[in-house]
């Protein structure tokens, strides 16, 4: 299937810029690093990049923004960027930037003039209470959730001669910005405006979707995003919008009216634990389905963001013990499952980390160097030292390139399957179940826009099994067109499926 609607197909690849590839050897990640790497992210597939945060921030990871119109100089400069997409656009391969527009950095010039005072002209761009009405409102404390561990989101600013508090959802240095001023409102729209029509990137990925508005007011998000996105339509009409709303699929469904595409968390937690499992305990089909119909009641053409790890979470080489067959199996569903797949930079080579978040964004591991030493790596980002990915646990890139039956090669050849494939790589094709019900095994089945169906089956065991087909699926579905290993065949009694393997199945 070929669309030149982002989205719509291809399979998207998350970068820590930080941690990709130095190109000016100050131990840092860049821009110039990611352009340099891009004939390696289109030899695996990728047909779009997703960058973490680049603007000007004091932090490591800049999801606190203190100017919304530069690239911060630990990354390059605006011309940096600009060539990084125009080298991405020949290759095609788009470009998606993280904007970061719930809270700025209490360092943002609009947040040091708040502080001064209810009199100050950016007093408003940020929500202040009174203690006796944060207590009186029940607000003074919340409940830990996924996406924030802050319990008390209410912050006195010192010295200052009011009492007034602000509010900062995931830490004092994130104030957030109120988004009922409309000169707030005007000034993200202009950030977004610039982004896309000044720069040239292809759409958003927009961090912490769910809180634009603080939790009690969750439901003016909704109406938010839909004008959000008719601001970036008239800039952009084919602009990519892709939403972290951290939350259960109920309640991801209504921002669909806005946003084109949300990050699907239950499904990543659900793929960790069947995979660990060898068998499908979480019934992911079943629930799949159900998410997936209330996302297209809210939204037809919805696009459901599938991911095995980010930035925020564990490492899904790690949670899986870094098996070498089980994350395969794991590369299976990601890429088989109707929807947008996601790899955070690293996952197809299989690198470990468990949080603190600083440990899941470790250097990518390019080569090895002489004598084996990892600092001989030329490419290598040194922000940190590596605690998790070191050449010791992981193999790096260029050695898994060279061996056929690396998780490296088994995500590009997989990859390369579903680019040239009219319903794998069809984004919007939807879920249909199949009658097919055996231990250890997934199955479902796909139907494209272009109404062809397919038939895929996952083995997640470590047992070659064979799967009996019920008779729908045995009459319609009668052609191995696709199998992950060699030993899988279909055979009268049934699809002999190999251990740790996936096959697809067409009429």
């Amino acid at each position: 299937m070929k669309s030149d609607i982002l989205g719509h197909t291809g399979v998207h690849y998350e970068i820590f810029v930080r941690a990709f590839c130095d190109t000016n050897h100050d131990g840092l990640g860049d821009l110039n690093g990611v352009t340099a790497k891009l004939d390696y992210l289109q030899d695996l597939g990728i047909t779009a990049i997703w960058l973490m945060p680049i603007n000007p921030s004091p932090s490591y990871h800049k999801y606190d923004v203190t100017d919304y119109y530069s690239i911060d100089r630990d990354y390059g400069t605006l011309d940096d960027l600009r060539r990084l997409i125009a080298e991405a656009h020949q290759r095609g391969i788009r470009v998606i930037m993280d904007f970061v527009i719930n809270h700025t950095s209490s360092q943002h010039p609009w947040f040091r003039e708040a502080i001064k005072g209810p009199d100050n002209p950016y007093w408003n761009w940020y929500v202040w209470m009174k203690p006796v009405a944060i207590k009186a409102l029940l607000l003074e404390t919340r409940a830990i959730t996924a996406d924030s561990q802050e319990r008390n989101p209410w912050h006195a600013v010192p010295g200052a001669p009011y009492n007034d508090k602000y509010y900062a959802l995931f830490w004092n240095g994130m104030p957030d910005l109120n988004f009922d001023h409309p000169p707030v409102r005007e000034a993200i729209y202009a950030a977004g405006r610039y982004w896309l029509e000044e720069v040239g990137v292809d759409g958003f990925r927009l961090d912490a979707a769910r809180h634009i508005y603080p939790e009690w007011e969750e439901p003016k998000n909704h109406a938010f995003w839909q004008e959000f996105r008719e601001k970036m339509e008239i800039i952009k009409h084919d602009v990519y919008l892709v939403g972290e709303v951290w939350t259960r699929p109920l309640h991801i469904a209504p921002y669909f009216r806005g946003l084109k595409a949300n990050f699907n968390f239950d499904l990543r937690l659900s793929i960790e634990q069947i995979v660990r499992n060898e068998d499908d305990t979480e019934e992911i089909i079943s629930f799949l389905a159900e998410a997936q119909g209330a996302f297209g009641q809210v939204n037809p053409n919805f696009i459901d963001a599938l991911i095995l790890s980010n930035h925020d979470q564990n490492r899904i080489g790690s949670l899986l013990n870094g098996h070498p067959d089980r994350l395969k199996v794991a590369a299976n569903l990601l890429l088989t499952l109707p929807g947008n797949p996601y790899l955070y930079y690293g996952e197809e080579i299989g690198m470990l980390g468990l949080k603190p978040d600083e440990n899941i964004r470790e250097p990518f591991l390019w080569n090895i160097g002489k004598s084996g030493r990892r600092t001989d790596d030329p490419d290598r980002a040194r922000w940190r030292k590596a605690r998790y990915s070191t050449s010791r646990t992981v193999k790096p890139l260029a050695q898994q390139q060279t061996e056929s039956d690396s998780l490296f090669c088994h995500y590009r050849r997989l990859i390369q399957y579903r680019n040239n494939h009219p319903v794998l790589n069809d984004n919007l094709s939807r879920l249909e179940q199949c009658n097919i019900r055996q231990k250890g095994i997934v199955a479902f089945i796909r139907r494209g826009t272009n109404g062809q169906r397919i038939l895929i089956v996952h083995n997640l065991s470590h047992t070659p099994t064979t799967v009996v087909l019920p008779p729908d699926e045995q009459a319609g579905f009668g052609h191995l067109t696709y199998q992950s290993v060699d030993s899988t065949a279909l055979l009268p009694e049934g699809l002999m499926l190999g251990a740790y393997s996936v096959a697809v199945m067409e009429a």
